[in-house]
């Protein structure tokens, strides 16, 4: 009898084959596959989950080409540990890019492809900015797109349905804009840019823009659809049943009109010659492009809602620090329940879990966890996007760190953490790393910056101390967060990303701040608080934003090599800590009480 290993490499090696026959009938030579769906979005339904189905590599983020030759996936420094082991023996090879963002699959295509050869990919899946690149390469070499292939609904016969879950409303006090109010502001920007019409795909700017939640995403509230914007109308294309009639009604008195969600490419190619449409060419794919008529003028800028649904009113901003000090007083019930047992009872990586999703559960407000909890143990650690699963997960036991990377969603906001503590005594590398991620992380959340700094200017804040030693992490520091919304939103990104004009930094902008060091086979450690952008003041150079820190846990002071901390470092750690405890304190008692002032006490 074949070990599960083994059957799961057969069927991979099965499914790359039936592929391959694919492209031979059709006459192509590669087809592409993204991790994309028709939103571009970055957790996927099952339903699209084509590139994990395919290659049996279950990270966020990859790429996979077959060829009649070959089969690779591209996948960056976050995801190498786990990718080898998941392609081992599937004849997929692991190809390594440095970033996420990262397009040497394009020039591996350009250059391995034949001169007028052929890719194929779903257009109904690739983002028209991705096309554009494609194109571009191709062209030297003659080599054509073919987006009208869909080569894996041929081979993918048990493929999941779409999801049916109904769609919900988010609403006042936490929904603080009304979505009349939103909806103005999307059309003054459409005026702004001469557009009579605007598309939407991205799920969280739908969401947001309609004041509606859904839970067809693991994680993400929100809800498949798509959205036509006009000058004083609006469709949301969405499955059928999924709105239910009282909310339609709702929606109806908006102006909002609910169709089906296979409409949307019939109405876009409806509208008329002398249309202004305005599209996002990063947040649309090529697929939904071609519909559109080829009279109609495209106008391409970024959604005007993904730039304001980033920028935090005052009121959700005072929702989401009543979400932080939850999350926080469900941190610190944790934590002290986990310092009483550990050593006396059997914990492994999957009762943190557990036990971390219950306490968070508990407090008002909570909906779901907002993306899947990271508990490390150890060597485990130093893979940034480990999951534990019941066939392979760490007992903690003995001595060594344990990182925790976490987060909530509230009815008031999202919250996202990462902390590593010590299990046991921690050695004087392990304390020099954590000394030096801190240092970076308070390096960051002390700057004070031009408003409309772009965000990856930021990033070697964070990286300095750590530089300085000569170390490096693959990663970007910071990510955008959303309010009751996805946990990784744009379009600010504190990382080496290449900066655009739309990644600048605004008040109300929530941010990850999350450095880290990783060490392959031994340990890792990361720290992220949540930042918010405030005003701090406006000078004869300009306005200036500072970073509120949002997070409210304490930072394991077991960890720290005070030697290598300065006096400024201690006092903000000491501030830190004084500030958690007055804003967590009063909802938490007993064990987690105790827990909670113990480790705030001043260093």
């Amino acid at each position: 009898m074949n070990s599960p290993s083994t059957q799961r490499e057969t069927e991979i090696r099965a499914r790359i084959e039936a592929l391959r026959a694919a492209l031979r009938r059709h006459g192509v030579d590669a087809c592409l596959v993204p991790s994309a769906d028709p939103h571009l979005s970055e957790y996927l339904p099952e339903y699209w989950q084509a590139r994990q189905w395919l290659s049996g590599f279950t990270g966020s983020m990859g790429t996979l080409i077959v060829t009649t030759e070959f089969a690779g996936v591209w996948a960056d420094s976050r995801y190498w540990v786990q990718a080898e082991a998941e392609l081992a023996g599937t004849g997929i090879t692991l190809m390594r890019i440095p970033t996420g963002n990262s397009s040497q699959h394009v020039d591996w295509l350009a250059a391995n492809l034949p001169e007028g050869g052929s890719l194929a990919v779903d257009g109904s899946s690739l983002g028209l900015a991705a096309a554009q690149q494609l194109r571009a390469a191709f062209g030297p070499r003659a080599i054509t797109l073919r987006a009208d292939l869909d080569l894996v609904a041929e081979v993918w016969a048990d493929r999941a349905a779409l999801p049916a879950a109904a769609v919900y409303e988010h609403l006042p006090p936490h929904a603080a804009t009304s979505r009349a109010d939103k909806l103005a502001g999307v059309r003054a920007a459409m005026r702004s840019h001469g557009a009579s019409w605007h598309f939407l795909s991205t799920l969280d700017d739908i969401a947001w823009l309609f004041n509606l939640r859904g839970s067809d995403v693991c994680y993400n509230p929100v809800f498949i659809a798509h959205a036509l914007i006009g000058t004083d109308t609006a469709t949301l294309f969405v499955g059928a049943g999924k709105v239910p009639a009282a909310l339609a009604e709702r929606l109806a008195a908006d102006g909002v009109r609910v169709a089906d969600y296979n409409a949307a490419p019939a109405a876009l190619a409806a509208l008329q010659a002398d249309a202004q449409l305005l599209l996002d060419p990063r947040r649309v794919t090529l697929g939904l492009r071609e519909k559109v008529a080829a009279g109609v003028r495209v106008i391409e800028a970024i959604n005007p809602s993904t730039l304001a649904k980033s920028r935090k009113t005052a009121a959700e901003a005072a929702h989401v620090r009543e979400a932080m000090a939850q999350d926080g007083a469900a941190l610190a019930e944790f934590f002290a329940w986990f310092e009483s047992a550990v050593g006396r009872e059997t914990i492994t990586e999957l009762t943190v879990d557990e036990k971390l999703t219950a306490a968070r559960a508990r407090r008002p407000g909570f909906v779901s966890a907002s993306f899947g909890t990271i508990a490390a143990w150890n060597a485990n650690g130093a893979m940034p996007h480990y999951h534990a699963t019941e066939a392979s997960h760490a007992t903690i036991a003995g001595d060594g760190l344990l990182l925790i990377d976490s987060g909530g969603q509230y009815l008031g906001g999202t919250t996202d953490i990462t902390r590593v503590v010590a299990v046991g005594t921690p050695s004087a590398a392990q304390k020099r790393d954590f000394t030096l991620v801190l240092k970076g992380m308070i390096n960051l959340s002390r700057v004070k910056y031009p408003r409309g700094t772009l965000s990856p200017a930021l990033d070697a804040l964070a990286r300095a101390p750590i530089w300085a030693e000569g170390i490096e992490y693959g990663h970007g520091t910071g990510h955008g967060v959303g309010y009751f919304m996805n946990v990784h939103e744009g379009p600010q990104s504190i990382s080496k990303a290449i900066p655009n004009a739309d990644m600048a930094m605004e008040p109300g902008m929530i941010t990850s701040n999350e450095p880290g060091i990783y060490r392959p086979g031994q340990w890792g450690v990361r720290i992220e608080n949540l930042l918010l952008n405030v005003e701090a003041g406006t000078t004869e150079f300009g306005e200036f934003l500072a970073f509120e820190t949002l997070t409210l846990c304490p930072i394991d002071t077991r960890c720290i090599d005070r030697s290598l901390l300065r006096g400024d470092e201690v006092a903000w750690l000491n501030d830190y800590h004084a500030t958690v405890r007055e804003r967590v304190a009063p909802l938490v008692a007993g064990d987690a009480l105790a827990w909670l002032e113990a480790n705030t006490r001043p260093i």
